[in-house]
């Protein structure tokens, strides 16, 4: 597969998403266990159509959306966007394949598309909601540097800047 680096960390490409990682994308975001469940499109099933449609926006938008593969070995590790309207702050989105989780990535990832935010889109802020039962991404945000500034029933709202 050709797909074109836009960054990179020590394991990680961060290159623009593409329809040629459709079959990826469509096993991770319809995993419910492992990953849906902690989305904002949580319980929803994706179709090939779906994500289609998804890539074509991210991609007209010029969006800083991003897949992530393991450089060793060329794998699909996830996705990883910033997200939202606002010139100065935009929401981070992230979502690790069953496969890749708990290898460091989400960890290795987060403070990279913060410093890409921050100096390619002149970011002054960085906000992402998670779920509060997703306690190990929580732990995974709080130690990239984002702190808890709310929270409900539903989500947990954090912040960087």
């Amino acid at each position: 597969m050709d797909m074109e680096q836009v960054f990179c960390t020590e394991r990680i490409s961060f290159v623009k998403i593409t329809e040629q990682l459709l079959s990826d994308y469509l096993i991770m975001i319809n995993d419910y266990e492992n990953v849906n469940r902690f989305t904002s499109k949580s319980g929803a099933h994706m179709t090939e159509e779906d994500e289609i449609a998804w890539v074509k926006k991210k991609l007209d938008n010029k969006a800083p959306a991003f897949s992530m593969i393991e450089k060793k070995t060329g794998e699909f590790i996830g996705n990883i966007e910033l997200v939202g309207a606002g010139d100065s702050v935009k929401e981070l989105g992230i979502a690790i394949t069953a496969g890749k989780q708990d290898m460091g990535y989400g960890t290795e990832a987060i403070p990279a598309i913060v410093k890409y935010g921050f100096k390619e889109y002149g970011l002054q802020k960085i906000v992402l909601k998670a779920k509060p039962e997703n306690a190990r991404a929580i732990h995974v945000y709080k130690k990239c540097g984002f702190r808890e500034y709310d929270r409900n029933g539903e989500n947990v709202f954090m912040e960087i800047s």
